[in-house]
């Protein structure tokens, strides 16, 4: 009797244990289940075919406009006499990209706020808070710049054709009336540090006026020291004045060992050596008249030179023409964006098809694996 069970065991024991799942296994599965594996992803796309027929349409209002192109000609052109002054005026660096800068401008929370206000969006978003609206406005827009045509494109989804549209241009207008007190393009910049400049200037103009005439005129003063020598003399001055000023702006960001900031210290150094020679004094005991002319006609060649700068700086800024240029406005958009109820379903429909069908492989590998009872006689 005990000879017999062993025998019946010994194959039990002894049985080699199944690699995997073969073709045979797969095609066994679809031939045996295809009822589950065909009806249960079709009602599975029907479900979600409904549910998405349920669900609040979403309508997607669209705008394009262009940011303001910036004459890099007529920038070069303004600054070509300055000097110096160039770099710390504007003239120098790359090129900053102006559809990033106008993206960062509508995204400010000063622009939510008013269109939060003005659209009522926390009723319409049921908000508690004004800060949880704009966070819903900002996850409802969409804002690009166009790599190759450089058009910044805005998008607003929202459940009102008409409020998506409103909102979208509303962006456009709400940037023209930032843009319009910031100094956003460079030709505005110039005319800002220009306009201070010659402010400075012409109070230090009216100052030297004020002290030339107080020291009356000498005639063999006049001969000691003539027009041309002092206008020599102040041209050097202005020179060292704008070297002194972009040193300083450089070493804010570089330091004392770079090549720019040495480039400049020698510069410094030679007008400075230029300057100690056109002002040795001729007379000790004469009047101060050379000295305050020679002030004088630095301040005025400072006027001359800002107040050139300054005018062409407008002109640059009125050759710019409107900073908002819109080519398409936003419309009301006549069919909804989202939900589309094709592609969920068919998503629907294919993610069941693989979780039976993957359920199906693993019960079959499971059962496979699972040797059979032992059977005493």
């Amino acid at each position: 009797m005990s000879g017999n069970a062993t025998q019946n065991l010994a194959p039990a024991v002894l049985a080699p244990e199944p690699d995997g799942l073969g073709l045979m296994d797969v095609i066994g599965v679809v031939r045996s289940h295809w009822l589950a594996l065909s009806g249960l992803p079709l009602l599975a796309g029907v479900a979600a075919f409904g549910i998405a027929s349920l669900m609040t349409p979403v309508f997607t209002a669209t705008t394009s406009f262009l940011p303001p192109q910036q004459a890099q000609s007529a920038v070069a052109s303004a600054l070509s006499s300055l000097g110096p002054l160039a770099s710390l005026a504007g003239g120098g660096g790359g090129t900053r990209n102006p559809g990033d800068q106008y993206i960062a401008l509508m995204q400010s929370a000063t622009v939510s706020n008013r269109i939060v206000e003005q659209f009522d969006l926390m009723a319409a978003y049921k908000a508690e808070l004004k800060t949880d609206a704009r966070r819903e406005l900002e996850s409802r827009v969409r804002m690009s710049v166009g790599k190759k045509d450089g058009l910044l494109v805005l998008e607003v989804d929202d459940n009102d054709p008409k409020r998506a549209a409103a909102i979208a241009n509303r962006y456009v207008d709400e940037l023209r009336l930032l843009t319009a007190r910031l100094d956003v393009t460079e030709a505005q910049q110039r005319r800002t540090f220009f306009a201070k400049q010659l402010e400075r200037a012409r109070d230090g103009l009216t100052k030297a006026q004020q002290a030339l005439q107080t020291s009356g005129f000498n005639p063999n003063t006049l001969r000691a020291e003539p027009k041309a020598a002092a206008d020599v003399y102040a041209k050097l001055r202005a020179e060292v004045t704008a070297t002194e000023i972009r040193l300083q702006a450089l070493r804010q960001t570089l330091a004392d060992t770079t090549p720019e900031v040495q480039r400049e210290l020698a510069t410094l150094g030679t007008l400075r050596g230029q300057l100690q020679v056109a002002e040795r004094p001729s007379d000790a005991n004469g009047p101060d008249y050379i000295g305050r002319y020679r002030e004088f006609r630095y301040q005025e060649t400072l006027f001359e030179l800002f107040a050139r700068q300054y005018e062409l700086a407008r002109v640059d800024e009125a050759k710019e023409g409107s900073l908002i240029q819109v080519i398409d406005p936003a419309t009301p958009p006549e069919r909804k964006s989202k939900p589309k109820r094709a592609t969920i379903a068919i998503g629907a429909t294919v993610g069941a098809f693989l979780l039976v069908f993957t359920w199906l492989l693993a019960r079959r590998a499971w059962r496979g694996s699972t040797p059979p009872a032992p059977t005493a006689t």
